[in-house]
């Protein structure tokens, strides 16, 4: 065969491939996926058709396997069927006119009532966080849940994994759960696995990226959520890990970075509503279905005003439940937002959501850190500012080297939301993450008051300063906005 024949026939072949991928993500790419996702996919898979393909056949699908997806369906009736009835709430100061749907709103997504009579306090200082839930687990007398994305016995923690020990050998269910892929990178992964099993409690891997173990999803699904039950009447839940406040990375301990965090402590029927999401993660990954730990304790129920409602999201759900709640809540504000989110990287709806409040006439406030830890991410979110201060946005920058990593958001005096999700894209629809929504003037206050706190550790980013950055990071700020969208 004549050598130019060959050469021809593999550039025609070669340039055929290309056309028919090319014409194949036209078809497949954009089907049920946001156009800002579809068009960074396709952009990716036009300029870098090989490489494109490869990525978007690893990391393109943004649910979990159907498996997973039925079982979080069947425990969702579960929840309904179980806690049907429960939706006992305080009504002694009036409820804003736009609460009842968005209670509504919350049930139909995660499935979760809204429950009064629930007692809250915050704890915004690291090590007093751990101390405080320590202290709970010495006093279990049944069961201890724990499920948090990254856990790590360190020289920090030791003590928290002292009080997990001690609780087995006085004959507690202790029932751990830790995400694969974000504790396997931390520094005592292989000494807290072992550590686990040596003490004899249960533990288990969330989302295991185990192929040879027939255990694969889309490796950067995460569940990334932070939960810690005791006996079913107390819980705790918001933004902080199970690790040293620097994360035990080198790359920190050098840059002097401490993670400041915030936690809600809860006692009350709400607590059940939390346990109900260890129970819903532990069926995932176990196929055992706690049912008799499912019942809320209804024993000296308190006459606080704290009404609540846990939000579960994440890709087991048809819907992005934590986005939809947020924008929900940005539309019905009246008079003032605040928003904290360490890693703000919000989609066209929620940019539109903000930017509409702040013509509405409604004060917005953003905390955000001043500097960042994860370098695409920190970008991606300063792409944003610009939009945000010529919309009247005011950008309060909590000074180095904290990172601001608590996630939280308060509406007028009426409404506060804390978890574990935060404002951008992955926590929307790649992250399994739970939020809990608060009525009640005095957690309000309190919020406000962590708010007040950050805001005297903060600079405030003005548009004129804004304005004065180097070309070099604007084009860097958008080339990572660019990268966000593909999800």
């Amino acid at each position: 065969m004549d050598a130019g024949f060959l050469t021809t026939a593999i550039v025609v072949l070669l340039l055929l491939i290309d056309f028919v991928i090319r014409v194949i993500a036209i078809i497949v790419v954009p089907r049920n996926r946001k156009p800002s996702s579809a068009t960074a996919w396709l952009l990716a898979i036009f300029f870098i058709p090989y490489i494109g393909v490869l990525f978007f056949l690893l990391i393109g699908s943004y649910k979990l396997p159907k498996r997973r997806r039925d079982k979080q369906a069947e425990i969702n009736r579960f929840i309904i069927e179980s806690t049907d009835g429960m939706e006992r709430v305080s009504r002694d100061h009036p409820w804003p006119p736009w609460l009842e749907s968005v209670v509504a709103l919350n049930r139909n997504l995660g499935a979760m009532p809204l429950v009064g009579g629930n007692t809250a306090s915050l704890n915004g200082d690291y090590q007093a966080s751990l101390d405080a839930m320590t202290a709970e687990i010495a006093k279990a007398r049944k069961y201890v849940h724990v499920e948090f994305y990254i856990l790590s016995c360190d020289q920090t923690t030791r003590p928290f994994f002292d009080a997990l020990e001690d609780a087995v050998k006085r004959g507690v269910s202790v029932r751990v759960l830790l995400d694969h892929v974000a504790s396997f990178r931390t520094r005592d992964y292989k000494q807290t696995t072992k550590r686990l099993t040596a003490m004899g409690a249960s533990w288990h891997l969330m989302l295991p990226v185990q192929p040879f173990k027939g255990k694969y999803q889309r490796p950067d699904l995460r569940n990334h959520r932070k939960l810690l039950i005791v006996d079913g009447k107390v819980g705790f839940m918001g933004s902080q890990n199970v690790i040293d406040r620097s994360y035990n990375k080198k790359s920190n301990i050098k840059r002097g970075l401490k993670w400041k965090e915030l936690i809600v402590r809860l006692e009350g029927p709400i607590v059940a509503g939390l346990n109900a999401i260890f129970i819903t993660d532990w069926y995932s990954e176990t196929d055992e279905l706690l049912r008799r730990e499912t019942e809320p304790i209804t024993d000296d129920l308190t006459t606080s005003a704290l009404d609540a409602q846990v939000v579960p999201s994440g890709p087991g759900f048809p819907g992005e439940n934590n986005l939809r709640l947020f924008l929900a809540l940005l539309y019905y504000a009246q008079e003032r937002i605040v928003i904290t989110s360490p890693y703000f990287v919000p989609d066209e709806s929620m940019l539109m959501a903000i930017t509409t409040a702040t013509q509405r006439g409604i004060a917005v406030d953003l905390f955000v850190s001043e500097i960042g830890d994860q370098a695409l991410v920190y970008h991606a979110q300063r792409s944003y500012y610009e939009a945000l201060l010529r919309a009247g946005v005011r950008i309060w920058m909590y000074k180095k080297p904290y990172i601001l990593h608590a996630k939280h958001f308060t509406i007028d005096d009426d409404v506060a939301v804390i978890g574990s999700s935060n404002m951008d894209m992955r926590s929307f629809q790649l992250n399994m993450e739970v939020s809990l929504m608060v009525r009640g003037r005095s957690f309000v206050d309190e919020m406000r008051a962590v708010e007040d706190g950050y805001r005297k550790d903060s600079r405030e980013l003005t548009l004129d300063e804004w304005m004065k950055q180097p070309l070099r990071s604007t084009v860097l700020d958008n080339l990572a906005r660019l990268t966000s969208a593909l999800q």
